[in-house]
């Protein structure tokens, strides 16, 4: 599956370049951590992400985001490519929804860890929520689902507010940590410029297990990042 992954962000790219009046950007990020849901997918070290997205006038989109990844002794993945396709619209000025799936690819994993997610969602005007699931989370074989719900507050001078809880539930935490767990974080951003400097606080430390690396930390942190979008 993973000789696929290239292809499918070949496409992607060709999608973007043939369609008509679509929209092309990219988001290059330096974050202190790749935080995925409370968990540290980088070992607590700094990871470079980068993302390439299109977005048609019909509200069809996909995309393709790069990160590296560290998840300690047992696995030799150090790339994530993520490839993602859905749809958006609106039924009012306020109110928005979003469905789509998202195909996550390890690299040089040979555990295989590959997996797709689907997701479907809403956006009322600060606010939003979004259920994903997936029938094999890290291609365990076990079911795994998370819910979201993000508050962000616009504030003056560029800057911004935002709020998040999540919940991992399934048969995949029930076997593996004998129950699901809730994340939390609070961050905020400041545009300058062409770039966006954000501070966040995270929380995923209800999610108690042994180890001995900083892999797969879920310990509360605080995570920095400088992201920019182009084209500018």
């Amino acid at each position: 599956m993973k000789k696929t992954a290239p292809l499918l962000a070949l496409l992607v790219l060709g999608a973007a370049g043939t369609v008509a009046r679509a929209e092309v950007s990219s988001t290059l990020t330096l974050a202190s951590d790749y935080d995925f849901r409370g968990v540290t997918q980088s070992a607590l070290d700094p990871a470079f992400q980068a993302s390439l997205d299109w977005s048609g006038e019909s509200g069809f989109y996909a995309g393709a985001w790069a990160s590296n990844v560290d998840f300690g002794p047992g696995t030799a993945a150090d790339v994530e490519l993520d490839l993602l396709v859905g749809y958006t619209g609106n039924v009012n000025d306020d109110f928005s929804y979003d469905v789509g799936v998202t195909r996550y690819n390890y690299f040089d994993d040979a555990d295989d860890g590959d997996y797709q997610e689907f997701y479907a969602g809403f956006a009322y005007k600060m606010f939003s929520a979004k259920v994903w699931y997936t029938d094999s989370y890290f291609n365990s074989g076990d079911a795994g689902s998370y819910f979201e719900a993000n508050l962000d507050v616009p504030l003056p001078n560029d800057f911004a507010l935002s709020f998040h809880v999540g919940r991992s539930s399934g048969d995949y935490w029930d076997n593996a940590y004998g129950d699901g767990y809730t994340d939390y974080s609070v961050g905020v951003t400041k545009t300058v410029g062409s770039f966006e400097l954000g501070v966040k606080w995270v929380d995923g430390s209800d999610l108690a297990y042994d180890r001995t690396t900083d892999a797969n930390s879920a310990d509360r942190k605080a995570l920095v990042t400088v992201s920019t979008t182009l084209p500018w």
